[in-house]
Order: structure tokens, then sequence, then C-alpha cells
């Protein structure tokens, strides 16, 4: 759900709250109860100020409750009481800004995150944390290499060690790009992937499946502006996400 200036204005909305509005309602009326999560962004969102943050809570209110669970694309990361503050307003119990989960960086350091997976746990929500993302500019620092890992690798293992033993599955997710071929070991992980790409990034539904096939765990492929692209009607925007997920399915199937 990323509400650029563009795709506003190829919808026929204003770029301004109301418009920002309008396309929340559509979103909320075509993926709530239809899709497992969706993942609004929330730069796209805070452009327009407060009253755009506004039109975020409430989206975000009116997703909670229904059968599709919402992943706040966010990607914070920061140390000590500022992470707390982040934290409060998006994973604490009560939060205002509240997801199911939310996108973190840890390049403070997977420490610095200790504070937001806390406070995730105690509310019963979730993160993904950013290992190997699909933009060609994350590899000079994600690929990089200390003591015989990558940069990506030891934040996977960073979410491995925080998921050891829970089951069915940890409540630390990564960000694992479907463009390219992330050479990471997700074996241990015992979370989530987050697998951004598909679509108009350019990872076809058999990339995902090729690039996910020894992954036991579960992978949440992200499609934005390919299923966007359909509105400004709900239920071709439901349309387009279903065929995907058959695509999906077909190709997975076939992976396996």
């Amino acid at each position: 759900m990323d509400p650029h200036p563009g795709l506003l204005a190829d919808w026929g909305l204003t770029d301004d709250a109301d418009g920002l509005a309008r396309f929340a309602d559509a979103c909320v009326e075509a993926f709530a109860g239809h899709v497992a999560i969706v993942k609004p962004q929330s730069a796209f969102f805070e452009r327009h100020g407060s009253r755009g943050i506004a039109v975020l809570e409430r989206l975000l209110a009116d997703l909670a409750g229904t059968r599709t669970l919402s992943l706040l694309d966010v990607k914070r990361g920061d140390i000590g009481s500022t992470m707390d503050g982040y934290a409060d307003a998006y994973l604490g119990i009560g939060a205002p800004l509240g997801a199911d989960a939310v996108t973190l960086s840890p390049y403070l350091g997977f420490g610095s995150l200790d504070p937001a997976l806390r406070r995730a746990r105690e509310a019963g929500r979730g993160v993904f944390v950013l290992a190997r993302t699909s933009n060609p500019e994350g590899a000079e620092v994600q690929q990089a290499t200390l003591a015989e890992r990558s940069v990506a690798q030891a934040v996977v293992d960073g979410a491995s060690a925080r998921n050891a033993g829970a089951e069915p599955l940890g409540d630390v997710g990564v960000v694992v790009g479907a463009t390219a071929d992330h050479g990471l070991s997700l074996q241990a992980l015992n979370g989530a992937v987050l697998a951004p790409g598909l679509g108009a990034q350019g990872a076809t539904a058999e990339d995902v499946a090729r690039c996910f096939a020894g992954v036991s765990g579960l992978v949440l492929p992200a499609a934005s502006r390919s299923l966007l692209k359909a509105g400004p009607q709900p239920s071709a925007i439901r349309a387009a996400a279903a065929a995907t997920r058959d695509d999906l399915d077909q190709a997975f199937s076939a992976a396996r």
C-alpha cells in the first residue's frame, strides 16, 4: 500500500490528505478479510503531515480485528531511549500507530533493536528486520563480510537466535529481497521472510519460488504497484491480488 503521488493521480485522487483517505478506504475494502497481510508504507502517509498520520492511524484501526494482518513499513532503528520511543509508537500495548508487525533496521547493531523486540513480544506483535534488501545499493553494506559471514547473514543469525525454540514460528522475521540471489542460509531462522520485489521491481512468481525453495518457515512475497495499478475500484484491486496469489501458488507447487 504505497500511495505515492503518481498513483493518487492515476486514481483520479488529489495529492493531499483527502485523496489519501479515499485511497486508504478503497484498500481496506479491497483487501480486509481477503488477503493475509497488507504492508502500508509509512513514508507516503508521513509526507502529508499530521493529517496523513491521522489517515494511517485510522487505516491501522480499520484493519485491526479483520482477518488481514497489518505490517507497517517504517524501517525504524536507533539506540536507547529513542528506540524505546519508536517501540511505544508502533509496538507497545495500546500503541497509537500499532500494527501487527513493523519493519526495523538493524544497522546500528542488532542489539540496538532489543527494546522493540521486547515490546513486540509483550504486545503479541512481530517485527521484520532488514537483512538483504531488494535495492541494488544495499549490496555494498549487506554483502560485506566479517568473520567469514556477510553482514546480512549476521542479521539472519541474530533473528534466528531470538526465534530459537519458538513454536510454530518466532516473532522476528527478516526482509530478503526476491530480485536477486540472496546467498543466505535461512534454514535456522524459525521465522517469516518478507520478500519484496515481486511485480514492478522485476521479480516473478518463479523467481520468488526459486529464491526461497529451501525455507521451511513462512515466505511473504510483497507487491504494490503491480496490484494497485488495477485501481481505483476495490473489486479490480482484489482481483489483481487473487491472480498474483494463484501465480505464486502455481510457482511454489512447481518448485517443490
